[in-house]
């Protein structure tokens, strides 16, 4: 109390508690050389040598997780000691003498900076990454006071002693008040017992009461996490390879059995991981997935799936992704509300082709493989490209790193190409992927909470003056407006602008991690679209001649986030594409969203603006979500004359077109879980193929695509339109019945032409009709033979 009565302000430092600090400190101090002291002559004590055993590399290290806890009613626990030498009459004084120095501490310090109405419960987490493998030299730690996370801070540190560091406190996030200090010193207490390693923090800063904390050992690794790999049968899952199968390698680099789980313990996670087989017999000879049978397999197989942030992932190995050879693999968005919870990896795709000219094919492919798998996984950490780190708002300031040689680069992107990058490829991440994994806010890395890229803009963006390219985003509509319900479709072009031709990545603009997307609604914060699935596409090459243009479409109604568009207003879309070093930003695109019409759209717009309906409409369709389904049925055909229902139609439509794998389980699926879990699998069916439904497809799909074109265009756009119209041609040339296919395209053509399409694009859909007319007059002169045969 002051002279005036009042309390005492925790605030200011007087020179009592330097006094105090001061103390403190040389009895922390001094309690750790005593308690090394007897450690050290703990062994010896017994009188019989102790042979060294082996023991886990990490035994004597600094590096780890640490924990202090503190609660209303603290219960003393006893120091653990190792096996006392029997001094005589003074072994049991020197340890009780210990013990209240390390409580007096602890107790002098919760004084200092918590008033009467102290919180009933704190925990604080401490990371330190001094030594072990790929040390950092770095602290962090969290302060969780009740049911809540106050501040995360993260520290600089340098070596100041034998097993004593210093250094400074240069991120906070959160409640800084909850750590004003800007320095700290740590002094640590290793030992041959886990029960005895301790570390002692003294938190200082200006103007500031000195903290002292004593944390005790957890595990020498910074966060748990648990991999469930799954691979379909007939498809072998790669998650370990010998490092010295290919002779392209670092000379340095030790032979060794690696596995996927040990690259992530070495990157400082607690790896726990399962593997399992997805039963497909029965399932019919497409080998290829698509991205909605993928995300409804995810959910009804993968044992730890819940809509819930958590330390797990599905890993699975299957054969072929529906976009062909040049997709390797892919990273889950969206699986429900929770993101970065899946990957896939795709063994025939341009992965299990190694280059003519190596002599080890077998050893390459199978590092390939390895890698994808990293690679994608890597993602599901949250880890962008090693050449995009410095888009948006990254957690911290970054560089990009288009050379270094990490999981996370693309082996075909660095100088020299991939025999260059495995030539110096340590099978590892880089520095600042480590600090991430290890170091940063927990939430920014697990799996199921913070989103791909949370926040974005361009004011970071390396635009160059006189770029060689030109980036529009764009619409083709006879309306100026958007309907209200009908899904957003935009068209992205880039143009070589030059006089000269330019080499690009024919997939650039279908690449999420090249691709920024920005949505401002009038009068709110802009959001960052982003799609719901990563894709790894192989790197192909394109010449584009000066004028010659890439087109894609970009469905930015909906994605991870939810329906970014869903209200009548006005909507600002932008764009910015990374081409190697530079930032191509687009022109801003204004987008209007007209109003409801009626009573009956607004009541329905309730059960259409969910995440399934998103997702069912953004991957085509989907035979699992029926809820889904049962909404769109709906809005065909209560809203069938607005252009929500093409989008419908469609979505209902596509799976019909083919057989439909879709995993069957006994029971309930909880109790599958639990069971898929603990190992007893038999509890599998097989997958059942829900069979197609050609005569329902077709009739929809003319009904959307052709018997009011112009609309289907419009809503669609020019490549949405003349892509599923070329589906459908396949599907009734396989169906046996191409002059109705040539009969599709032709309408088709006309609709394009008239809307001033490329010419090649006539051209190419001319090419297709005519090979349908060719094989529809061969089907017709065979069918007059087998006539005439029979007659």
């Amino acid at each position: 109390m002051t002279k005036d009565g009042g309390s005492k302000n925790v605030g200011t430092t007087t020179e009592l508690e330097h006094h105090i600090d001061l103390d403190l400190h040389e009895q922390v101090e001094a309690q750790a050389a005593r308690a090394a002291a007897l450690e050290e002559a703990a062994p010896w004590a017994l009188g019989v040598p102790i042979q060294p055993l082996p023991l886990p590399p990490w035994l004597l290290q600094a590096s780890g997780l640490y924990e202090w806890k503190w609660s209303l009613r603290p219960i003393p626990l006893p120091l653990p000691l190792p096996v006392r030498p029997p001094s005589p009459g003074g072994a049991e004084a020197e340890e009780e003498a210990i013990e209240p120095e390390i409580t007096a501490a602890e107790s002098v310090t919760e004084a200092l900076e918590t008033s009467a109405a102290a919180p009933w419960f704190r925990r604080e987490e401490l990371r330190l990454d001094v030594d072990g493998r790929y040390p950092l030299l770095k602290a962090s730690g969290t302060i969780t006071s009740g049911l809540a996370t106050r501040v995360h801070w993260i520290a600089d540190l340098r070596a100041i002693g034998a097993n004593t560091y210093a250094g400074s406190i240069w991120y906070k996030n959160g409640d800084t008040a909850w750590l004003p200090h800007s320095g700290l010193t740590i002094q640590v207490t290793k030992s041959w017992f886990p029960g005895n390693r301790r570390v002692v923090v003294r938190f200082t800063g200006r103007g500031v009461p000195t903290r002292v904390r004593q944390y005790r050992w957890l595990s020498p690794y910074a966060h748990p996490v648990d991999f469930e790999y799954d691979c379909v049968a007939g498809t072998t899952a790669v998650t370990n390879i010998n490092t010295g199968d290919h002779p392209n390698r670092p000379p340095g680099l030790p032979a060794e059995n690696l596995t996927i789980d040990t690259v992530f313990r070495r990157a400082g996670l607690q790896v726990t991981s399962s593997t399992g087989g997805l039963p497909i017999g029965g399932a019919g000879p497409n080998a290829r997935w698509s991205d909605m049978e993928m995300h409804d397999a995810m959910q009804i197989y993968w044992s730890r799936f819940a809509d819930q942030p958590q330390w797990a992932m599905w890993v699975l190995f299957a054969a072929l992704h529906d976009a062909g050879t040049g997709l390797g693999g892919i990273m889950f968005d969206d699986i429900g509300p929770n993101h970065r919870q899946g990957t896939a990896i795709f063994n025939d795709s341009f992965i299990n082709n190694a280059p003519g000219t190596d002599p080890n094919g077998a050893a390459w492919v199978r590092r390939m493989k390895f890698w994808t798998a990293c690679h994608e996984m890597g993602h599901a950490f949250n880890l962008a490209h090693s050449w995009q780190k410095a888009l948006g708002t990254p957690w911290i300031p970054l560089a990009n790193e288009p050379e270094a040689r990490s999981f996370m680069n693309y082996p075909y992107y660095v100088s020299g190409g991939q025999a260059s990058f495995f030539a110096d490829f340590e099978f590892r991440f880089s520095p600042s992927e480590l600090l991430f994994m290890r170091h940063a806010p927990a939430r920014f890395v697990q799996m199921g909470n913070a989103d791909w890229f949370d926040h974005h803009g361009f004011e970071q963006a390396n635009v160059l003056p006189g770029s060689a390219y030109g980036l529009e985003i764009r619409v083709h509509r006879s309306l100026d407006y958007f309907e209200f319900m009908e899904p957003v479709v935009v068209e992205l072009k880039l143009t070589n602008t030059s006089t000269q031709p330019l080499i690009v990545e024919e997939a650039i603009l279908e690449r999420p991690d090249a691709l920024t997307v920005v949505i401002r609604k009038r009068g709110e914060p802009a959001r960052l679209w982003r799609p719901l699935a990563q894709y790894c596409h192989h790197g192909e090459q394109k010449v584009l001649v000066p004028g010659e243009s890439l087109y894609a479409p970009l469905r930015i109604g909906t994605g991870v986030g939810g329906w970014e568009i869903d209200e009548p207003g006005m909507y600002d879309v932008q764009a910015s594409l990374r081409i190697g070093e530079e930032d191509v930003v687009s022109n801003a695109l204004r987008v209007r969203v007209a109003p409801p019409r009626s009573y009956e759209e607004q009541f329905l717009a309730q059960d259409f603006f969910t995440e399934d309906v998103g997702r069912v409409l953004a991957f085509h369709g989907s035979r699992h979500l029926e809820k889904a389904n049962d909404t769109l049925r709906e809005v065909a055909d209560q809203l069938d004359e607005r252009r929500v229902a093409v989008h419908a139609r469609l979505a209902l439509a596509n799976p019909l077109m083919r057989d439909y794998k879709l995993l069957q389980v006994e029971g309930e699926t909880e109790g599958f879980r639990e069971a898929r879990a603990a190992g007893a699998l038999d509890v599998v069916k097989q997958f059942q193929v829900i069979g197609a439904k050609p005569d329902e497809a077709e009739q929809a799909l003319s009904r959307t695509l052709i018997d009011e074109p112009e609309i289907a265009a419009d809503t669609l756009g020019h490549i949405d339109y003349r892509q599923a119209v070329e589906q459908f041609t396949e599907f009734l040339a396989e169906e046996g019945n191409p002059m109705a296919a040539v009969e599709t395209l032709e309408t088709a053509k006309e609709t394009l032409s008239d809307r001033n399409v490329l010419p090649s694009v006539v051209q190419e859909m001319d090419a297709r009709q005519k090979a349908y007319a060719k094989a529809g007059k061969s089907r017709t002169k065979s069918s007059n033979r087998a006539k005439k045969a029979k007659k």
